[in-house]
């Protein structure tokens, strides 16, 4: 039959079916695992999950037939959190930081986040598109299927405009799924120095509706902290977003309490992003007001720190975590799901069923396509990875493993 296929011969399949809904607390380690298993798949959606005794019956005729030679099945990775656009690197800040240079004062000294605008503000579009395919093709490699992309290396209108054109572009070449995020409010741009209320405003009255009206980003972001945004500015883009039918994620508390989580909190963001410093007071008002935390080891590991995001923390009282690598050219240049899993257990002492759910499902609900992928069960999309091996733990074990799995997105087999 035109369309069908079927992955059989699985020796583990990871289906984490369950609840429509976040996964939280002892929920994290129910992988809904099926063992000597079948999946069947119709014009790109899953139709069948299961043993294969019970599924050989159905399989149509004419179906594609995909042998997984005895292997480990798993949903395909949803990186819940990268800024994946952005022209140039910053290869000698990563020098610097080596030598002893702390990120703020590497910002302090023009370099960091504008040292990647001054970049990509002299880039075409062309080349901005390139530059993030490629990036696209290395998280594609080792089985990212749904990507958040931010904005935020422009901070004037022409280039934020521009980097959520890439992301529109990239999405409809495909294969992978990209869900923009505008991200003006990255931190004030140096020519508004002296004069942050007129950029806000900006960004409110101006920005934040032509991207709407375009159509051009789903969610809206803000940077909340010492060198970039204070609490009040991130309220007002966050509320204006709102405003505007855009969901709402805030950069919260990365390097010390008090810098956004009480703020998303307040406004029930979809997410707050980082928590390296939240205290457990506002991880109480983050659950209360179903915030979900993510979670970036990598920026962490990357910038020599020791103190990651408080997870057992956050399992305990209740929130629907999430992983994701914070791609991005200074703090996190990690492209690697597998290598953040890894992060996430030895650093945050994850199980490996937690970091699992949370790099799959828990990220696609903070996305909102927790009904379209995240887990492996009839009626989602058929994006799905046929790994090397025949234990999903080893995608963590093996730590920074040139892992290839076979990569599946609608039911088709992708290469980068």
């Amino acid at each position: 039959m035109a369309g069908s296929l079927a992955v059989v011969n699985i020796g583990q399949l990871v289906t984490l079916a369950g609840p429509a809904r976040p996964r939280v607390g002892a929920e994290l380690r129910e992988l809904g695992l099926v063992e000597n298993a079948a999946l069947l798949v119709e014009d790109g959606r899953i139709t069948s999950a299961g043993p294969y005794s019970q599924l050989r019956s159905h399989i149509p005729a004419g179906a594609t037939i995909v042998d997984a030679q005895g292997c480990c099945v798993t949903p395909g990775f949803v990186d819940a959190h990268t800024h994946l656009v952005f022209a140039g690197n910053r290869a000698a800040e990563f020098e610097q930081r080596i030598a002893g240079a702390t990120y703020q004062e590497i910002a302090a000294a023009g370099g960091g986040i504008l040292s990647t605008v001054a970049l990509t503000r002299a880039a075409t579009e062309d080349e901005l598109l390139a530059a993030a395919r490629r990036h696209r093709d290395w998280m594609l490699r080792s089985g990212t299927t749904t990507i958040e992309a931010k904005s935020g290396y422009g901070l004037e209108r022409e280039t934020e405009l521009g980097m959520l054109r890439v992301m529109a572009r990239l999405n409809a070449e495909g294969p992978a799924r990209i869900v923009s995020t505008l991200l003006a409010a990255h931190m004030i741009p140096p020519e508004f120095d002296g004069h942050r209320e007129e950029y806000i405003r900006w960004i409110e009255e101006e920005l934040i509706p032509e991207v709407s009206a375009a159509k051009l980003a789903a969610c809206c972001d803000a940077f909340c902290d010492d060198h970039a945004l204070t609490v009040n500015e991130a309220r007002r883009v966050l509320t204006a977003a709102r405003r505007h039918g855009l969901r709402l994620r805030i950069h919260a508390e990365q390097f010390r309490p008090g810098t956004g989580a009480a703020l998303a909190a307040e406004l029930g963001t979809a997410t707050a992003d980082h928590l390296e410093a939240v205290t457990c007071e506002t991880l109480a008002l983050l659950r209360d007001a179903a915030v979900q935390p993510v979670l970036l080891p990598g920026s962490v590991f990357a910038l020599r720190r020791e103190q990651y995001p408080p997870a057992r923390k956050m399992i305990e009282l209740g929130l629907a975590i999430v992983l994701a690598t914070d791609f991005n050219p200074g703090s996190s240049p990690v492209a690697s799901m597998p290598f953040i899993l890894s992060l996430a257990c030895l650093q945050m002492r994850l199980t490996p069923a937690e970091a699992l759910v949370a790099a799959t499902l828990n990220a696609a609900w903070s996305l909102a396509l927790g009904d379209r992928v995240g887990s492996l069960e009839a009626g989602k999309d058929a994006d799905f990875l046929i790994h090397e091996f025949n234990d999903y733990r080893e995608i963590m074990y093996f730590i920074a493993a040139p892992l290839r799995p076979r990569v599946f997105v609608a039911g088709k087999e992708v290469t980068a």
